[in-house]
């Protein structure tokens, strides 16, 4: 019997507890639990990253996202002649899992001590750090290769070869360049920065 002095610690308590058979229930309730918890936990974070990926999320659960919000909803990107538009998910967050749920973990963290600090708190403010937040988000753009513009737009030589003019040249250098989609494109659903 164990005295005060040598009583295993709470660790190992919860891993003999975690490791001893169950006496109030059968294996199979045990595996019942463990797959209705896992669905649910599937399922509700299915749940929220849809609701946290809408526009409608996106303009108005942070105070300070309203400006980039109706710059975007009159931007090409916000819908286009055919009534087309690319959500801010779409273009800002990755399409593939895991990586969704750790920059949407990432994101909504830095978004939130942002937003309660008001360090964009105010439209006057939020030009202000314009240029730093486009340049962050340009440099996410060129370390992926534009990956979320790929998931709309078809860039290759076939695509290149029914285009005319200006930007069929301009696409052909691209690639004799390197370079990728936000190299020539920053201004497409959102102001670029006065500087």
């Amino acid at each position: 019997m164990a005295t005060a002095s040598n009583k295993p610690g709470l660790i190992r308590r919860m891993w003999r507890a975690l490791m001893s058979p169950s006496a109030r229930w059968s294996v199979f309730t045990l595996l019942l639990m463990g797959l209705i918890v896992g669905l649910v936990g599937t399922v509700g974070t299915q749940v929220m990253v849809h609701a946290t990926g809408t526009n409608q999320f996106c303009g108005t659960a942070c105070h300070s996202m309203q400006w980039v919000a109706a710059e975007h909803k009159k931007s090409t990107h916000g819908a286009n002649r055919y009534g087309v538009g690319a959500s801010c998910s779409d273009c800002h967050i990755p399409h593939a899992y895991p990586g969704k749920l750790w920059y949407k973990t990432k994101a909504g963290v830095k978004d939130a001590i942002a937003e309660s600090r008001g360090v964009i708190g105010t439209e006057a403010l939020f030009k202000k750090e314009r240029k730093r937040m486009a340049e962050h988000v340009w440099a996410e753009f060129r370390e992926n290769d534009s990956a979320n513009c790929r998931t709309c737009h078809v860039f290759t030589p076939e695509a290149l070869a029914l285009q005319k003019g200006g930007p069929r040249k301009d696409h052909q250098n691209r690639f004799a360049e390197k370079k990728t989609c936000i190299d020539c494109h920053k201004g497409v659903a959102h102001e670029e920065p006065a500087e």
